[in-house]
């Protein structure tokens, strides 16, 4: 089902752009869900429905936001959320589960993940709790301030910061399981495999059991994305086997 419009915004901007496609198997029920974000710096792309994730067994909904330099970051986060909270009120209805949901994203797509997890404001904007969230599996998530969002700060890519656009400010001990998976280190954009390192010790040190980090080696930024969808999806068979 596509372009299904899950905000309430009103402006020209926002009814063109925040739309999701649901994909569902036929006759699916209580199944497993993944929202999915996509990448492109927060200023490029398009919504989609992976195909890694076609045929599991799953519902996936693929989501739209806005983007920079046309909104700002907060605008953007406030989107995913709204989209968030779409799935968990409507995703019944195509036979997924509201217990059993994934938020997942590359890139830009995975810091908007790591954002909802670990600052829980966003989400309860529209009521949800973001601990209700089963599990969040950024794919190459930025976890210092995002680079994008530092070039309208007028700082350069190498130049990092973490303030309160960065999830690293926001770690805290007592969230959803959290999967972060990256390319190799050596290949990786921008030390984003660095960045996660970090955020899974500071995870630990704050008491959280239960983030875990995957560098794939031999890939790049890009080349990470199929083979983390593998690790995705065992992740997921393990929690639903709990």
């Amino acid at each position: 089902v596509n372009d299904i419009a899950f905000s309430v915004k009103a402006d020209d901007y926002s009814r063109e752009q925040l739309k999701l496609d649901v994909y569902h198997p036929a006759d699916a029920r209580d199944c497993p869900v993944v929202i999915w974000f996509h990448g492109g710096g927060l200023e490029a792309g398009t919504k989609q429905i992976p195909a890694e994730l076609k045929q599991q067994d799953m519902v996936v909904v693929g989501a739209e936001y806005r983007m920079l330099p046309r909104v700002e970051v907060g605008e953007i986060l406030d989107d995913a959320a709204e989209a968030v909270a779409w799935t968990f009120k409507n995703v019944a209805q195509y036979g997924g589960s509201a217990s059993k949901i994934v938020v997942s994203g590359h890139s830009a797509g995975g810091y908007i993940a790591m954002m909802l997890c670990l600052d829980k404001s966003w989400l309860a904007k529209y009521g949800v709790d973001a601990d209700s969230v089963m599990l969040y599996a950024p794919f190459s998530g930025q976890a210092i301030t995002h680079y994008n969002v530092r070039k309208m700060q007028g700082l350069p890519p190498l130049q990092p910061t973490i303030d309160r656009w960065a999830p690293l400010y926001w770690v805290r001990g007592n969230c959803p399981p959290l999967l972060l998976t990256c390319g190799d280190r050596e290949l990786e954009l921008y030390g984003r495999y660095d960045e996660n390192q970090y955020l899974e010790r500071m995870m630990k040190l704050t008491g959280h059991k239960h983030t875990w980090l995957y560098e794939i080696g031999g890939h790049g930024h890009n080349d990470m994305i199929a083979p983390s969808f593998l690790i995705l999806k065992i992740k997921m068979k393990e929690l639903l086997a709990k």
